[in-house]
């Protein structure tokens, strides 16, 4: 018997992120089994997700579908700070090389909105979506710096500070230093702490904002480049944020 209520929300959605992630089509047998659910509900919940395009089934199984590009321009459109942010992340990257990003803070939730790296680079570990690493990331710590000190609390009491190198901050006593020293350099710098091979510098970008929101600017470069020349990609990403680039 199809699931409803809650309970059939929750499943499509799960059947729509197992889609998603996956390298490869996925079968309905398959989708039925991660989710947990009967085969009959699976096909029930794919129904609707395939006839409103989030999914297509093709002859090996179910990929995303062409509702999902037309959702994640929205998403950009409607967390963009100001017109041109794309176009400013693709002049950012030109000028250091390295790949930039807008981040957000909003309702909660840090998210990485926008990134200048192909989706196919699997490397990059700053993917676009939800930032759960916010006190090893430069952006995070730029955007924690600039919150009110309970709103930073309930983020990093949410998602802890898991250690994710050995260069990584897991005190909380030491983090709260740290984002002392963001605020008064304006900038914000992570060495490999959320990934060894990479160092990334971030500022909050300046201007009217939604109430309760901040946005960040950044650009990440693999470490050995970025200590050949810290200075220069510093004034780049201080110049796009003032934008002067």
């Amino acid at each position: 018997m199809p699931q409803s209520g809650p309970q059939w929300v929750d499943r499509a959605l799960a059947i729509l992120d197992e889609v998603a992630s996956s390298p490869g089509p996925l079968a309905a047998k398959a989708l039925a089994r991660r989710v947990g659910c009967s085969l009959s509900t699976a096909y029930h919940l794919l129904g609707p997700l395939a006839e409103r395009g989030y999914v297509t089934r093709t002859a090996r199984g179910y990929v995303p579908g062409p509702r999902i590009p037309a959702l994640h321009r929205e998403f950009r459109r409607q967390w963009e700070p100001a017109a041109g942010t794309a176009e400013l992340l693709g002049r950012l990257r030109r000028a250091t090389g390295g790949e930039a990003y807008h981040t957000a803070y909003r309702g909660g939730v840090i998210t990485v909105v926008d990134t200048t790296a192909p989706v196919t680079d699997t490397a990059n570990p700053f993917a676009p979506g939800r930032e759960t690493r916010a006190h090893a990331t430069a952006h995070g710590k730029a955007l924690l710096a600039a919150l009110p000190r309970t709103a930073r609390r309930r983020y990093l009491d949410e998602h802890g500070m898991a250690r994710l190198t050995a260069a990584t901050i897991t005190s909380a006593e030491l983090l709260e230093a740290e984002l002392a020293r963001v605020r008064g350099q304006g900038f914000a710098v992570s060495v490999g702490e959320a990934d060894p091979a990479f160092t990334c510098l971030a500022l909050t970008l300046p201007g009217p904002q939604e109430a309760g929101a901040v946005h960040a600017l950044s650009v990440s470069l693999p470490t050995e480049e970025y200590r050949r020349r810290p200075q220069a990609a510093r004034l780049a990403l201080e110049r796009a944020a003032a934008g002067s680039l």
